[in-house]
């Protein structure tokens, strides 16, 4: 394993994860992203959803390759201030309430300000609330305890806190000496980590790609349609890194690449998918064919949303998705590895 590649990756993943991004709120993460890949010489745009699109021109420049991952993670929004100042929430992406209950968070007022506060149940005191353990979960009894002298409705809409305020969760980010990341929102910084790592070596490197590939980092996966436009019509295959999901029945382990060969929109490009597969193989790299039954990537967004492309999905395997994940930099390596010989290989 190379120890400095693998250091490169943990350390942008772990600037990206204390970057508060839930989907609708991503524009200074992105811009943050664009900077660094202006610095490994790519150019960029910014589409008019706010996604990157940074492009390194290849030695072909009429049949192009695009990969993607996403910033944009689980979050919330003040649904509603209470009475006794508490915050009631709406959920952004699809995660359970237990998940986040007890986490640390932010809030990200419309004007700037950030106060912070802790989710939790609004029956947490087992002194006062008998059957606290058997209030269900959901956004009638989940709320937020704001960290300021607040006891009202009033009290919070003068600190400028209002409905429709963004509230991010905190990353508790560790890393272990066994090697494992512990963190919220591996799902998908971890991918675009890896990416901009790819993009980091090409520059270092010297080298130039066989032909003209995209990075876009989008920034509405978790909602549906994260890179489903803006793509260049020049694209031939689109390629999404996402988390691989490990659970009962799946393949897809913490410490290798994770390549997907369906989700819950149907079969990813069978000839796409092999030649990972064939490059894996060929390269010694540590892999897992798996089918991902509850997941949506951003390539089968494009894909529904009618996009001519062959188009794949494979990514590091993610523990615990959509709540405390981890994964394990060997995971994080197999994929970098993966990915790198894919960019320099030829087309399906």
């Amino acid at each position: 394993m190379n120890v400095k590649e693998v250091e490169h990756i943990t350390t942008y993943l772990e600037k990206l994860v204390h970057m508060p991004s839930p989907s609708g709120y991503t524009k200074d993460i992105i811009q943050y992203c664009e900077g660094f890949f202006q610095e490994a010489g790519a150019s960029t745009s910014i589409t008019n959803k706010g996604a990157l699109i940074a492009t390194m021109e290849g030695e072909n420049q009429e049949h192009h390759r695009l990969l993607t991952a996403h910033v944009d993670t689980l979050g919330a929004m003040v649904k509603e201030i209470k009475s006794d100042g508490t915050l009631r929430l709406s959920m952004i992406g699809g995660f359970r309430w237990n998940s986040v209950e007890g986490e640390y968070c932010t809030i990200h007022t419309a004007s700037g300000h950030a106060f912070r506060g802790t989710i939790l149940l609004h029956q947490t005191s087992v002194h006062v609330y008998k059957d606290g353990d058997q209030v269900k979960r959901d956004e009638e009894n989940i709320e937020v305890r704001i960290d300021q002298q607040v006891t009202s409705k009033e009290d919070v809409k003068q600190l400028g806190i209002h409905v429709g305020d963004f509230i991010s969760f905190d990353p508790r980010f560790e890393r272990t000496e066994s090697g494992f990341i512990k963190s919220r929102h591996l799902d998908d910084k971890a991918s675009v980590a890896i990416l901009m790592e790819l993009a980091a070596q090409l520059k270092a490197q010297n080298k130039t790609l066989p032909y003209t590939t995209h990075f876009y980092i989008s920034n509405n996966e978790e909602i549906g349609y994260g890179g489903n436009a803006t793509i260049p019509e020049q694209t031939v295959e689109y390629l999404a890194v996402d988390m691989g999901a490990i659970g009962d029945g799946q393949t897809t382990t913490e410490y290798v690449a994770s390549i997907c060969a369906k989700d819950a929109t149907g079969p990813y490009h069978f000839g796409l998918r092999q030649h990972l597969v064939h490059l894996a193989q060929k390269h010694s790299v540590a892999f897992e064919v798996d089918i991902y039954p509850y997941y949506g990537s951003d390539a089968s967004a494009a894909i529904r949303a009618g996009a001519d492309v062959k188009h794949g999905l494979v990514g590091p395997g993610i523990d615990a998705s959509h709540a405390l994940e981890r994964t394990h930099v060997l995971s994080l390596h197999h994929t970098y590895q993966l990915l790198w010989f894919y960019i320099f290989s030829e087309l399906v």
